[in-house]
């Protein structure tokens, strides 16, 4: 919605690019500059000319206008244009309802408490319960799976070690904390009593040695970390825990939060057993989706790379090598959110992080991961809230944990 005191910046493309790319255009523009509240982008004659950007005061066009180029050229111009194979779609169609999460605010079952975040009350805590409760009955069908709790925190060395800092900076979420020194500690409190709590603050803080968690896996692999495993057997570990990632304006409702949760799944063996273990997880977590009468599907996909040398040859290499299908599942009529992704790292992680496969060198792995808050979500975007038009099997598991 257009507020009457924002500022528009035409900003000109130096050579079109096709429209098919421009969701790769949409996924990063708000990580250009935090001064950007919305965009439209300008398509004629199938491509993309431009955009319209818009903020709250002016922008300095000559440097807004460099840095979208920039991204521009380096992260989207040079990807292929390729359609997304899909590998299944549920045979249901389901008609979603609309403003859920309004009457979610309004009976006081979330509630937006800061940026990207929301807190959490029933329907949503019991549904929360039941899918995970689900995933990890599905693995258990055909894998002894070992579960571990991680710690919120994990280390900065871990993510660079994993390579997450190349890749994804746009997400990264520091911890730090006052030094312990007793002038630090004393400055504080007298400047906290006169000027509140300001970016200033960062000049007495000197520990980035850990950050919040993007995902669960980067726990498992420094886990494992200079370990051999057995090669007579696949390697399975899954955890739930709390993720992170820094949104920007991207953060919305349920669909993109800063604070989440995900229950993972990390398959360690050689490549034929971790694939095997991918595709025959992957279809069982279809069958279920098709038994609850959800409607969606799953398609080939690539990660949100970010400013890196080489960012569309990896997002090529992802999709020609399939590395990653991600699940989607309607919250809307012509509208999607992916609430699961089924990866194939091959050797990556074996060999970043020492992990061997008895003496076969770099042992293999994948990840399946699920977002509980979009998997809930979407859920009650197709069945609403009224638990009678919810499918029986969910019902009855949601009556039981209620007690």
């Amino acid at each position: 919605m257009k507020s009457p005191n924002e500022v528009q910046t035409r900003i000109e493309l130096q050579t079109p690019i096709p429209e098919a790319l421009a969701p790769e255009i949409e996924r990063r523009l708000y990580f250009v500059s935090p001064e950007i509240t919305r965009f439209e982008l300008v398509v004629k004659d199938d491509e993309v000319h431009g955009m319209v950007l818009y903020s709250a005061g002016p922008l300095d066009h000559a440097a807004l206008t460099a840095k979208v180029d920039y991204m521009v050229n380096n992260d989207v111009r040079k990807q292929r244009v390729t359609p997304a194979r899909s590998v299944w779609t549920s045979p249901h169609q389901r008609t979603t309802h609309d403003g859920i999460f309004g009457l979610l605010a309004q009976s006081g079952a979330v509630t937006e408490v800061g940026e990207g975040q929301v807190a959490l009350g029933e329907p949503l805590l019991s549904l929360f319960t039941y899918f995970d409760n689900a995933v990890c009955d599905l693995l258990a069908q055909d894998f002894d799976a070992r579960e571990y709790q991680y710690p919120t925190l994990i280390q900065t060395k871990i993510l660079e070690t994993a390579g997450y800092m190349k890749s994804f900076p746009q997400h990264l979420m520091f911890v730090t904390r006052l030094r312990n020194d007793l002038d630090v500690y004393r400055d504080f409190q007298d400047s906290h009593a006169v000027n509140g709590i300001d970016s200033g603050i960062l000049d007495s803080c000197g520990n980035v040695d850990y950050c919040l968690p993007p995902t669960m896996c980067y726990h498992t692999f420094h886990q494992y970390g200079g370990r051999t495993l057995e090669e007579d057997r696949l390697h399975v570990v899954t955890a739930r825990g709390k993720s992170f990632r820094f949104e920007a304006a991207y953060a919305t409702t349920l669909e993109r939060l800063w604070d989440f949760t995900i229950r993972e799944i990390v398959f360690m063996g050689s490549r034929e057993e971790v694939l095997n273990a991918r595709e025959r997880f992957m279809r069982k977590v279809f069958a279920f989706v098709e038994t609850l009468g959800l409607s969606g599907f799953c398609e080939v996909g690539n990660d949100p790379f970010f400013c890196g040398t080489d960012t569309s040859e990896r997002i090529w290499s992802q999709r020609l090598m399939e590395l990653k299908y991600e699940l989607r599942l309607h919250v809307a009529p012509e509208q999607t959110i992916a609430v699961g992704s089924f990866n194939f790292h091959d050797d990556l992680f074996g060999k970043t992080f020492g992990i061997d496969h008895g003496a076969n060198g770099p042992v293999r792995s994948g990840c399946v991961g699920f977002g509980l808050e979009r998997l809930v979500y979407a859920f009650l975007c197709q069945y609403g809230l009224d638990s009678a038009d919810w499918p029986a099997q969910v019902r009855s598991a949601v009556a039981g944990s209620r007690g």
